[in-house]
This record gives structure tokens, C-alpha cells and sequence, in this order.
């Protein structure tokens, strides 16, 4: 079969020695629908998309035709473009065991301290929050949604994430060398920001290394108030150490 321009390459996918593998640019291209889906908080149509990927319309159809099919994306009324609850069984399946692992740490530090709890892993150069837990007996709690990213070199999660990385690690980021709070962050065991991610709010998370599973922080995040980051950070490591013994 004839390769066509958006999966040139071998068909069984070998090259000449040192050439790397081809990609598929309308995996691609897909890929980066799901992305503009997840980060925007509304449908969008597809021109908006089409805008977004710098390609026209017609191909932008094609692609959601095709995830629509999957169940990945679904239309609304107008013809915009949301994520389809498919995504949601993928999500669920992500690091599956740490996430297990981790939810009634998450549900136990939310309720004891009032805050919402969250896991997040490192995706290159990016935090993305797996899963989050709000009080279950707050009368307003911060929302975390699942599937929020921000750099790591930003935010209580990315310090903690930072003050764990090895040199090779730092080597394969965009940024290539920590913050000097990251510094800070391996001496106490905690990371603490404020106004970062999202004005107002703080943060306090500790890294959760476990051999085997994504490099991961347990944080919390809610409105800054002047409450005890040390006793935050000391809750959130014992959590941490209880999800690192349930998975060894």
C-alpha cells in the first residue's frame, strides 16, 4: 500500500539506521483536538479548532468524525465539540494503581484539613492533576479539575516535582534547571506557593516517589488564609508515605 503525506514511512515502521521512526500527523492532529477540548471550559466549534491547529476546517471534521465515533468527543446541539465520556474510562486507567492508592489518603487529608486534595504526575515539562478531592463537609472548597496542567517550573506541585528531579531528568525539560525554592523544598520536605497558578489561591504539596509509577505530588490547594504550611506539609508526607507503602 502507498504511503500517504500524513503516515509516510515503512510500513512496518523501520528506517535507515539512525533515522528516526515517522510520525503520523493526523494521530497528530488528533491529539491535539483532545488537548484544546481539555483546556478549554466550553465546546468549541470547529472553526475555533481548525484556528487552533492551523489547519482547515474539513480536516478538523474529519478527525472529530473519527473521535466521535471512539466516543472520545461528542457535539452539542450547535455543533460544538466536547470531550465523550470515553475519556473519562481512559482517565480512569491512567496509573491506575497509584491513583487507587491514593484516593482515600486524598479523601482523608481533604476532610481533615478543609482543603481540596489533589494527585498530580510530571508529563514532560508539564504538572497534570490525575485526580482531587474536595471536603466533603466544606461549605465551599476550591475545584481541582482532573486533567489541569501547568508547568512544572510553577506552582507548590512543580517545586515539590523540581526538589526530587536527578540532572538527567532536568536534562530531558524544557527549562533544564530548578527553582531555588526546589532548593528550599528538599530540606523541609514540602513546597508552598502562592498566587502562582491561579491568583489567590495557595498551595502546599509534597513529592511522592515510588519505583515503578510516574514521579507524583500530593498537594492541596484553597484561598490564602495564613494557615500552618508546616502542619500541611507534615499531613501531607504522612500521606505520602502511606501511598508509597501500598504500592512497594
Amino acid at each position: 500500500m502507498a504511503s500517504t503525506p500524513d503516515d509516510a514511512g515503512a510500513p512496518d515502521g523501520s528506517g535507515a539506521p539512525g533515522t528516526p521512526a515517522p510520525h503520523s500527523q493526523t494521530l497528530s492532529r488528533g491529539i491535539r483536538v483532545l488537548e484544546a477540548l481539555a483546556d478549554a471550559d466550553r465546546p468549541l466549534t470547529i472553526a475555533e479548532l481548525a484556528a487552533a491547529l492551523g489547519v482547515h476546517r474539513s480536516i478538523v471534521y474529519r478527525i472529530l468524525r473519527t473521535l466521535e465515533d471512539h466516543g472520545l468527543v461528542v457535539r452539542n446541539p450547535a455543533g460544538a465539540a466536547l470531550l465523550g465520556p470515553r475519556m473519562a474510562t481512559l482517565a480512569r486507567s491512567v496509573s491506575r494503581d497509584l491513583q487507587s492508592a491514593a484516593v482515600p489518603e486524598l479523601g482523608a487529608v481533604a476532610n481533615e484539613l478543609g482543603m481540596t486534595a489533589f494527585l498530580a504526575v510530571l508529563d514532560r515539562g508539564e504538572v497534570v492533576t490525575l485526580v482531587s478531592i474536595e471536603p466533603s463537609h466544606a461549605h465551599a472548597a476550591v475545584a481541582q479539575r482532573p486533567g489541569t496542567r501547568h508547568p512544572v517550573t510553577t506552582g507548590a506541585p512543580g517545586i515539590a516535582l523540581q526538589s526530587v528531579l536527578t540532572e538527567p531528568q532536568w536534562a530531558e525539560l524544557p527549562d533544564g534547571h530548578p527553582r531555588d525554592e526546589a532548593v528550599e523544598a528538599r530540606g523541609r520536605g514540602y513546597a508552598t506557593s502562592h498566587d502562582e497558578v491561579i491568583p489567590g489561591l495557595a498551595s502546599v504539596a509534597v513529592p511522592l516517589v515510588v519505583h515503578g509509577q510516574p514521579l507524583a505530588a500530593l498537594a492541596v490547594v484553597y484561598v490564602a488564609n495564613g494557615r500552618d504550611v508546616a502542619a500541611i506539609g507534615a499531613r501531607l508526607a504522612r500521606a505520602a508515605d502511606t501511598v508509597a507503602g501500598e504500592l512497594r
